[in-house]
């Protein structure tokens, strides 16, 4: 957890430990950083404003070289500093104050989403060239491989495994997200966006279906 509020930090700390999770606080953005490159943790939790080194710039530099998920720590009202968080590759956001059982929600939601799924289909999906394989959580189009954080993975993985079906936000957000959609949560449309960034390069692979949802296109004539 990075947040200059020592005080915050260590009570989140000591409730996210009677949790079951080992967690580490640090303060600024720089040490913050230095320990989410380190290889030691599992997610960041990254406080907006820190001192030095702010959280934005922290989740830039961590995306140019790493996929922890991070959950994003904004401040209430400020919807700019969510999408903005999101665009450069946050997960999830919370707003402060939070209740901190809400945090640990959101932590166990994503980890449920990075444990092997023992019952789920395991073979490797290839649809319209691009190929996703769920046992690797690889993905690549047209032979290339494309690195895609792990939201976007399980994004997508949604929308292939419905190609050709239409996906509506709200059941992708309480598929992934364990909880209810609000009106005032743009967390899928950005990951969308940023997944048709990296994998559609010249043609439509995820269509916008106006005021119902998603849909993976099956063919070229699907992207039309």
């Amino acid at each position: 957890m990075v947040d200059d509020d020592a005080e915050l930090a260590g009570l989140v700390s000591r409730f996210l430990q009677k949790e079951g999770f080992t967690v580490a606080a640090v303060h600024d953005g720089e040490a913050g950083l230095a320990a989410a490159l380190g290889g030691r943790f599992e997610l960041l939790v990254l406080d907006v404003m820190l001192p030095g080194l702010d959280g934005f710039s922290v989740l830039r530099k961590l995306r140019e070289k790493s996929q922890l998920p991070v959950i994003m720590l904004t401040a209430r009202g400020q919807d700019i500093d969510r999408i903005t968080g999101l665009e450069l590759g946050a997960d999830d956001y919370l707003a402060k104050p939070f209740n901190p059982h809400e945090l640990v929600a959101r932590i166990k939601a994503i980890f449920r989403r990075m444990e092997p799924r023992t019952n789920a289909p395991s073979q490797r999906i290839e649809v319209n060239g691009v190929t996703l394989d769920p046992a690797a959580r690889a993905v690549s189009v047209d032979g290339g491989r494309v690195d895609l954080t792990t939201i976007e993975f399980d994004i997508l993985e949604l929308l292939m495994r419905a190609a050709g079906r239409v996906l509506s936000r709200d059941a992708i957000i309480e598929s992934l997200y364990d909880r209810k959609a609000t009106g005032f949560d743009q967390s899928v449309n950005v990951h969308i966006s940023h997944i048709r960034r990296k994998i559609e390069r010249g043609r439509t692979l995820i269509k916008t279906v106006r005021g119902v949802g998603y849909q993976f296109c099956q063919s070229e004539e699907e992207s039309r």
